[in-house]
């Protein structure tokens, strides 16, 4: 073993042990690694596969460049954002123009170019001392033993994968009775075979999450999940490929425009003191003429991922659960009125809860996904839109439609904001990974909410400080897409997906510039009319087309809280089934919507 000690030979290995250790990086700081020992297990049976198929480093380590290349954004984004490299991340470099990334790193290029050309220059250096040496090849009959395990282990696998795994057997006989009904059914799969499912003592030991974090063989399962999202994307995209509104300004000119939509997270109605919360959480906006409050808004459903798409097109309250619609967005009626359209968002563009907003998100001229963190970690606050929406005012084009999604008061609350703004306290501020069933929490939980709403405040009143700016007539609509349920009174219920009122109603404003009341009095006259009115997150595609004076053949402008032709309509919430929100009453400290009569079926 002493030939392992030559430099070319411990400077390969060390490199290759480098690579592998890049997921145990939270371990340094003081974090768990989450299914460390799998981690580790999986990165040395992937390293004893490599080695055994290809003999020889030199014939794998081409396949190495991708892991090289990628590691820097992979350690800054374990230690700044808690996570690695996911499919949302290849999404931003898919949709990201060279002149984008340039203006999104600023002086930051050059020193990335170092970095690059310093990791390729490792690269090369470990590719040569790869091909000089010949001891580190695997010749003898052990390397047939190792690929003989591993068919074997890869065969249980893929098993297991097809036809399922029959779940362990329980403690007791009377459960045992139970669940050994189901799994003695054979499994049908997708290529037709009818088989029974592994026996749970043959399952291979490992998830596959913890495949996707190890490094560097789990980028290859990262690429895999971003190809699959992609296709699954256009699938959704050809629906709805040759949808046309026919939409037109009623009365086309080339006077400079803006309408601007601001999408919330998670925010929640009685916690605005627009709205007469005792706290001050909206000092700023309170004091914004023009700015008209709608009392009384509620979502259909309390879910990002089905609650938007009822908001920026027509797809009906009561089909929000269904997967996928075949029109188009408001965006698009935008572009076929002349408006230059952008989607701006610091929320996340790939993955199983973003797909149905993301292919939306497409229909825009310019589309920039700008956050490198996640929901559930560190991220960055919603103050990174602010560049690219002076990008967006600043282009030439008279006519603009620019959406701003925001990340808003998304768990971890105390996430959503920097220091200066955590003003009532004791909060979750510096807090990592707080346990939100905890309820003795409570005080912190809601101080944070309350401080991320404060941020919310100051990002609204500098959007609507920019756009004050310009001499063009300019309107914004901001409107969150659900609630919060935050452990209110007795309730021990926190979140959203619990049926609450706090969930379904949502606040929402409509601002407006004094250009726009000069060319559209009539719909600022409206819209102060029907501040009070009961509306839905149904009624803003119409809104947001009317406000804008967007016609297209079978518009429904008694839809649209800024015409004459307004008409209420019933309000159905997802609540045990489609409960009419005006015909229910709200049960207990949680405040469950439960309709007095008998709910529709989803």
């Amino acid at each position: 073993m002493r030939f392992l000690l030559r430099p070319a030979h411990l400077f390969l290995l060390l490199s290759y042990l480098a690579l592998s250790a890049v997921p145990f990086i939270p371990l340094a700081m003081g974090k768990p690694v989450p299914e460390a020992w799998q981690v580790l297990g999986i990165e040395i049976v992937a390293w004893a596969a490599v080695w055994a198929l290809f003999k020889r480093p030199a014939r794998f380590h081409w396949f190495l460049i991708p892991a090289f290349m990628a590691l820097p954004t992979e350690i800054y984004l374990i230690v700044f954002y808690g996570q690695g490299i996911s499919t949302h991340h290849l999404g931003i470099l898919a949709e990201t123009s060279p002149r984008e990334a340039m203006e999104f790193l600023g002086r930051k290029v050059w020193s990335m170019l170092a970095i690059m050309i310093a990791v390729a220059a490792w690269w090369v250096l470990t590719f040569r001392a790869a091909r000089q040496t010949r001891e580190l090849d695997w010749h003898d009959s052990s390397r047939w033993v190792a690929m003989g395990l591993l068919a074997l282990f890869a065969a249980l696998g893929a098993y297991g994968w097809e036809f399922g795994v029959k779940p362990e057997a329980p403690v007791s006989a009377a459960a045992s009775a139970s669940a050994d009904k189901p799994a003695s059914v054979p499994a049908a799969s997708a290529t037709g075979w009818t088989l029974p499912p592994l026996p749970h003592w043959a399952k291979v030991p490992v998830e596959f999450d913890a495949f996707i974090r190890s490094w560097p063989f789990g980028l290859m399962a990262r690429g895999i999940d971003f190809y699959k999202e992609r296709r699954y994307l256009a699938e959704l995209d050809e629906r709805s490929s040759r949808f046309r509104f026919g939409a037109q300004q009623a009365s086309a000119d080339t006077a400079p425009e803006v309408v601007v939509l601001v999408l919330g997270e998670s925010s929640r109605y009685d916690r605005w003191s627009l709205n007469g919360y005792k706290r001050e959480t909206n000092p700023l906006l309170s004091q914004e003429e023009n700015l008209v409050p709608l009392s009384d808004v509620v979502t259909s459903v309390a879910a990002t991922r089905l609650s938007v798409p009822v908001i920026i097109s027509r797809k009906p309250a009561m089909q929000s659960l269904k997967d996928g619609f075949t029109e188009k967005s408001f965006v698009s009626a935008y572009k076929e009125a002349g408006f230059k359209t952008w989607w701006l968002s610091n929320q996340i563009s790939f993955g199983k809860f973003d797909t149905p907003v993301s292919v939306f998100a497409k229909e825009a001229d310019v589309i920039q996904f700008l956050n490198l963190g996640t929901f559930n970690n560190n991220s960055n606050f919603d103050e990174i839109l602010f560049e690219p929406l002076r990008h967006a005012l600043a282009d030439p084009s008279p006519k603009k439609l620019i959406v701003l999604h925001t990340l808003g008061s998304h768990w971890n609350y105390s996430q959503r904001h920097p220091q200066s703004f955590d003003k009532w306290k004791p909060s979750l501020f510096g807090i990592d990974k707080p346990v939100y069933t905890d309820l003795d929490i409570k005080p912190q939980l809601n101080n944070s909410y309350d401080n991320s709403i404060l941020y919310t405040d100051w990002f609204l009143s500098q959007v609507i400080a920019t756009l004050k700016g310009g001499e063009q007539s300019a309107a914004m609509l901001y409107v969150a897409d659900h609630g919060q349920t935050l452990y209110d009174g007795s309730c021990r219920l926190a979140f959203h997906g619990h049926n609450t009122q706090f969930e379904f109603h949502v606040p929402a404003f409509v601002w407006y510039s004094g250009q726009y009341l000069e060319r559209y009095p009539d719909k600022v006259e409206q819209l102060a009319r029907h501040r009070k009115t009961p509306l839905a997150t149904e009624n803003m595609f119409h809104t947001l087309l009317d406000m804008a004076d967007i016609r297209y053949p079978d518009d429904r402008l008694e839809w649209s809280f800024l015409s004459a032709q307004f008409k209420r309509h019933k309000r159905y919430v997802d609540s045990y089934g489609w409960s009419n929100y005006d015909n229910s009453t709200f049960r207990g400290d949680c405040r469950e919507v439960i309709d007095k009569d008998k709910p529709l079926p989803r």
